[in-house]
């Protein structure tokens, strides 16, 4: 006997693509705006190759003021900046605004880690051959610092999955909204569990697949 839905499987399917949309857009505002941020941060610190130390406090402090604050408090702090944006407070746009937000400072603290982890002596080498700034950034730091930049940046889509999912609580539709509307407060269990799977189900396919990005770029 087969177990008959409490929603139709395009349900589904729409909240899902609601979900990847929102995940999608937000991960590429964080991946163009992170790793310049992550690059600056290095570059101003009192050991970068182009020390600045206020510049690099006053930027570090704004990114973790953002990493500090809680997406759901964030989500609701940011409601008149997402209406002057994207005209509404409710629905996709209105959720990618503050989950870009939010993911940038996050996925540019993770890019500044593997950026810091490339050996100094590159760095020295480069600068000894008489190489720009540019150019050291371009064919030294990100080079070396990818495979470490595509692991972070998996984290970072993973973390955007989980905010998505809360930002149902305030009508961004997706796979939260769904889970929130009818699974809590219609006490449908169902639909939460259906909804509990498949984003262990995309949880699962992205991280697979940023992991073996990780080993292609490690060993090529």
């Amino acid at each position: 006997m087969s177990l008959e839905l409490s929603l139709d499987a395009q349900t589904y399917v729409d909240a899902l693509l609601d979900t990847l949309q929102m995940v999608a857009i937000s991960g590429g505002f964080a991946l163009l705006a992170g790793i310049p941020l992550a690059v600056l941060l290095i570059a101003t610190a009192p050991d970068g190759f182009r020390p600045s130390p206020r510049l690099n406090q006053a930027v570090g402090s704004v990114v973790n003021g953002f990493r500090a604050t809680p997406f759901i408090v964030l989500l609701v702090a940011l409601l008149p900046f997402t209406r002057l944006v994207a005209g509404t407070t409710i629905g996709v746009w209105a959720a990618i605004v503050p989950l870009a937000i939010s993911a940038t400072p996050f996925f540019a603290r993770i890019a500044e880690v593997s950026l810091r982890e490339v050996d100094h002596g590159l760095i020295e080498a480069a600068q000894a051959m008489g190489c720009q700034r540019w150019h050291i950034v371009r064919h030294v730091l990100l080079p070396e610092a990818l495979p470490g930049i595509v692991g972070g940046f998996t984290i970072t889509l993973v973390a955007l999955i989980s905010s998505s999912a809360m930002a149902g609580a305030v009508g961004a539709g997706g796979l939260g909204d769904l889970a929130i509307r009818y699974g809590y407060q219609r006490f449908d269990t169902q639909v939460m569990l259906i909804v509990i799977a498949i984003l262990i189900g995309l949880v699962t396919l992205v991280q697979f697949s940023g992991d073996r990005l990780v080993q292609w770029l490690r060993h090529r």
